[in-house]
């Protein structure tokens, strides 16, 4: 059965109705298809880089992810009810969710701080400001950028809520200092006075990309220093820095000291209040989470401004190895504490608990057990980047800790202190946050197969169960490729790459099942590293792989047991077989628009030229598919290109109306009658960015996603050729989507 639907859906205020926006011109049916969209379950997957729980009522909890956007807990359904699905393609930057704020006064309210990127092609980020919980939000853009896929953001929160007037909120930037809003968000300024130190060099860290700002990571307010309805005078905010980082404004943020006595030389995460009214505070040398090798937990006290080193494993050695990623403070008893460590791989990231402010600690693990049955795939990873721990404010058995890939929970903890084992259970049902890279949808066997960014891939058999990913060895860190052939579909081939230090694995493999049971291929081309691009020919006997950082595409008729270099590629192609003809393979490269045809089974490639080939020439992000039903047929399209029909002699058969612009598109099963393939696109209609169907060899298009349903750009698509209407296609961080049609089959 389907996951339960949401009690509450996200209502979107249209930007403009679907036949105002459309010109009449326009070969568009006057409505709408209606369609009803899930997830496709895997179960979690993805960073959950931020948790916080509403002080003031029981269960109101909101995760933010680093590129799946944000998630509000529902406590009748339990599950997490996604509330960014609406953003669109232009937005896709804001599924990055930086910080999550609460109004400690105002259950109702919830803000995010929205923007994924700080590098120079990515757009400026957003307050987006909910009144009802997330179901609908108004967004206050921000004239400066935020980095919630970037260094640093696991640490927070960066944005915060004064506790005794609502109206005022802060948010500590990455590179533009401190902004203060005293309008609920509407309206932001710039707070003069901190130091310069949140946008010096110190305040910033590098990674294998780039260096990257880092900047104020979290704001916290004394809320007993002031009186409801007045804004709070005392507050604190820390930079990531190793120089001084901590400091305290006594008169509501206009002016700033350091505070005296501070550690220095490491970073600070996290800072938390206790009731007693002490502060916690995790360090490390690094912001993470890449990286992290030396770190530490200290108690500050403020009305003696003692700091006393409460590091649950102190340090032999300089750097420890690894760091610290949270300490949570148990809001009904100050003495109660749980810290986490952070990249200490060897062997694994630990949890400790304390019931005496930290002067013992009990490693948590050491008891601990976990059910995988919620995503069986979780049994092969261990907790890590472990960056935020929170115990329910009404629940002290409850605490939750956040995983590169999911969030656990415990429900009996305090049965831990005293000696028995804490049970662990994956709390993602309705998160949903992978990154697929690649999807098919073969005409028999499992509707849908996967390749995963971070997870490898999945056969989903049923679409509502979260499986094991694909039969290993191997198992690749990424799958980037999958393809099926056209007319022997058992036959499945992928590819990928291992994070290393990785021993003599083969980065491409193959089944003759379906993808049930899968072998490694016998070996790889002399070069490359993996990955890329890999098809198969139509009748299965003859695989195309062009592997990342290869000179060369590579041609093999034994699943790698010879391989031989095709003539008339270079590298950097993606590669493609024909549905049905198995003489004929193309390539394209889809950053210059350059489009290749081979019928001699991929011996030789030479240049497609005529009208479709001018079409595509010089154009970014170009796809090229071949047709589901007729040998030589091609479907070309880009971002800035309408959807064309030709074929691989280079003549363009048409060019179909209404698209202006294409993200992704796929073939799904005829009409009732029609043996015409159905169309799905991801693009533009007229002015209109939306999902769209059509069942006349793209005459006409029908819109068939909504305002509430947009899911950011979508990368990869396909129909389903045995159910008609079924859709699936892939986000940039909200994982599979499955649309099936809420209309009666035409």
């Amino acid at each position: 059965m389907r996951l339960p639907k949401p009690t509450n859906i996200i209502r979107v205020v249209s930007r403009c109705l679907l036949l105002l926006c459309l010109s009449a011109s326009l070969p568009v049916a006057a409505q709408p298809a209606p369609y009803a969209w899930h997830n496709v379950r895997i179960g979690g997957g993805g960073y959950v880089s931020g948790l916080v729980c509403h002080p003031a009522e029981r269960g109101l909890c909101y995760a933010r992810t680093d590129v799946g956007g944000a998630y509000r807990w529902d406590r009748a359904s339990a599950q997490w009810v996604p509330l960014t699905d609406w953003l669109e393609a232009r937005d896709e930057n804001l599924f990055g969710i930086d910080s999550v704020a609460l109004d400690p006064s105002d259950p109702e309210r919830v803000y995010l701080a929205a923007g994924t990127y700080t590098s120079p092609q990515a757009g400026n980020a957003a307050i987006l400001r909910s009144h009802d919980r997330g179901h609908s939000f108004e967004r206050a853009d921000l004239p400066f950028k935020l980095g919630g896929n970037e260094l640093g953001r696991g640490n927070g929160e960066r944005l915060v809520v004064d506790p005794n007037d609502g109206r005022v909120l802060f948010l500590g930037s990455r590179n533009a200092g401190l902004w203060r809003s005293e309008d609920r968000g509407a309206h932001w300024v710039r707070v003069d006075g901190f130091p310069s130190v949140a946008t010096s060099p110190s305040a910033s860290a590098r990674n294998n990309w780039r260096t990257q700002p880092i900047g104020i990571v979290f704001v916290v307010f004394e809320p007993t220093s002031g009186r409801r309805g007045r804004p709070t005078p005392a507050i604190y905010a820390g930079v990531s820095t190793g120089d001084a980082s901590l400091f305290r404004s006594t008169d509501g943020g206009r002016s700033w000291s350091e505070v005296p006595g501070q550690p220095k030389g490491l970073r600070p995460s996290h800072m938390h209040r206790a009731s007693d009214g002490d502060y916690y505070l995790s360090y490390g040398d690094e912001p993470g989470p890449d990286t992290m090798s030396d770190g530490a937990v200290w108690r500050w006290q403020p009305t003696s401004g003692r700091w006393t080193d409460i590091t649950p494993v102190p340090s032999k050695s300089t750097p420890s190895g690894f760091g610290w990623g949270d300490i949570a403070v148990d809001p009904s008893d100050p003495n109660v504490l749980v810290a986490s460590t952070f990249h200490r791989y060897e062997p694994h990231d630990l949890l400790f608990r304390s019931t005496d402010r930290g002067a013992h600690w009990n490693e948590i693990f050491a008891r601990s057990s976990f059910d995988h049955g919620e995503a069986i795939w979780t049994a092969e990873h261990t907790p890590h980047w472990m960056s935020t721990v929170v115990i329910d404010p009404f629940d002290p058995d409850h605490v939750m800790f956040v995983t590169g890939y999911g969030i656990w929970a415990s429900r009996d903890m305090r049965a831990f202190d005293k000696g028995g084992t804490a049970h662990w259970r994956f709390q993602d049902r309705g998160l949903e946050e992978t990154v697929p890279l690649g999807l098919i949808s073969p005409p028999q066997g499992a509707h849908l197969l996967s390749a995963v960014g971070d997870l490898d891939g999945y056969r989903h058999d049923d679409l509502d169960v979260a499986p094991l990913q694909f039969q290993a060895p191997p198992r690749y860190a990424n799958a980037e490729s999958i393809d099926y052939a056209g007319q022997q579909p058992a036959v499945i081939v992928r590819s990928g790459y291992l994070r290393k230090p990785f021993g003599p694995a083969i980065r491409a493999a193959w089944s003759s099942d379906g993808g049930q049971h899968w072998q490694a291929f016998a070996s790889e081309p002399s070069e490359g590293e993996g990955a890329g691009s890999i098809a198969l020919a139509a009748d299965g006997r003859s695989t195309l792989w062009a592997p990342d950082h290869a000179q060369h595409v590579y041609l093999t008729h034994d699943f790698g047991k010879h391989w031989q270099a095709v003539r008339g590629l270079s590298g950097r192609m993606n590669v493609l077989g024909d549905r049905v003809d198995p003489k004929r393979f193309y390539a394209f490269d889809k950053h210059a628009g350059r489009l290749f045809a081979s019928r001699d089974g991929g011996v030789t490639f030479v240049p497609i030229a005529g009208a479709l080939g001018d079409a595509a020439r010089g154009h970014d992000q170009v796809q090229l598919q071949a047709a589901p039903d007729a040998a030589g047929v091609l479907y070309l399209a880009a971002r800035d290109l309408p959807l064309l029909r030709g074929d691989d002699q280079g003549h363009l058969q048409q060019r179909l109306p209404g698209l202006t612009g294409v993200d992704a598109f796929g073939f799904g099963k005829p009409a009732a009658g029609s043996s015409t393939p159905t169309l799905f696109a991801a693009g533009r209609h007229g002015d209109l960015q939306g999902l769209f169907r059509s069942v006349d060899g793209g005459r006409q298009w029908r819109r068939i996603d909504d305002d509430a349903h947009r899911y950011g750009r979508i990368s990869h698509l396909t129909g389903d050729p045995r159910v008609f209407g079924r859709v699936y296609f892939a986000t940039s961080g909200r994982g599979l989507i499955d649309g099936e049609p809420a209309e009666s089959t035409p």
